[in-house]
């Protein structure tokens, strides 16, 4: 196993054990039998098949299409190749996140996510097994991997997950610091540059009269930035009062992991997709 996914590995068990020790990882409240299986799935086929397959597949794309690229990117400056993995993998997923809550056959790949009602690092990987082998920065990744910059992403995907982890943990390492006077100024920074605790479970929040939610928007992943620069971030430093969507009746496994080859449940109608969409009670 390469030395970075024993880093984000590392990470991963790190937040899971705090969870364990803080708010019993195993049990979270209101979860369902399903929600186990979604994310035990979802995570072992994006990890074990789905990320390889995809770097595979865009190396021999680009083999195909521009085979005099393979590595002429390998001595480019350390601060231009995170650069462009910020925006060609990060940029882009926080705009497959954003549109994935503003068109109903996107959201129904990605509404998995939102289906659990809690948080934890169990959230991490948890989609539709199609939505990640759709997802364009994954795909843009792997085409900056084939033009030499294999030693860049190691170091820069140990970040961003250790960000993305530390957002979806019910263990809010943001919490203890605001109430530090002397790091306000340091968490103004942080809370707009970056993912939180905060501004992660406000997307996550249930109720729509709940000041601590805001669905349709801080949709970043690693850089909070993004939804500061294009106008949907909401930043209270406060924590939702419940998880998941309301109004919105449940998914079935099969659906939530392979929609649409699993269609969607007969006794929710389109409309409340549409609702969920539109934030209406989310």
């Amino acid at each position: 196993m390469p030395g970075y996914m024993i880093a984000v590995l590392g990470i991963y068990i790190g937040f899971a054990l705090l969870e364990l020790w803080r708010s019993n990882l195993f049990a979270k409240d209101e979860q369902t039998r399903d929600d186990g299986i979604v994310e035990g799935v979802s995570m072992v086929v994006l990890i074990g098949f789905t990320q390889p397959a995809i770097v595979f597949a865009s190396s021999a794309l680009m083999g195909l299409i521009a085979p005099g690229l393979q590595g002429a990117l390998a001595g480019l400056n350390v601060f231009a190749a995170i650069l462009l993995f910020l925006i060609l993998d990060d940029m882009t997923q926080y705009w497959w996140h954003r549109a994935s809550h503003s068109f109903a056959w996107l959201y129904n790949l990605h509404r998995a996510h939102h289906d659990a009602r809690y948080m934890s690092v169990r959230l991490v990987y948890r989609n539709n097994i199609i939505y990640y082998a759709m997802m364009p920065g994954l795909w843009f990744a792997g085409a900056l991997l084939y033009m030499g910059l294999g030693w860049v992403y190691a170091g820069y995907l140990v970040v961003k997950m250790a960000v993305i982890i530390g957002a979806h943990s019910d263990v809010a390492w943001d919490k203890p610091l605001y109430r530090i006077k002397w790091l306000s100024a340091v968490m103004w920074v942080v809370e707009r540059t970056i993912s939180t605790p905060a501004t992660h479970h406000a997307h996550h929040g249930r109720h729509a009269d709940d000041p601590a939610v805001h669905y349709k928007g801080n949709y970043g992943n690693l850089l909070f930035f993004w939804d500061v620069l294009f106008g949907t971030a909401r930043i209270t430093r406060l924590y939702p009062r419940s998880y998941g969507v309301e109004n919105l009746a449940p998914a079935t496994l099969g659906q939530q992991l392979l929609w649409p080859i699993f269609p969607e449940n007969k006794e929710f109608a389109r409309d409340e997709i549409d609702g969920a969409m539109a934030g209406e009670g989310a």
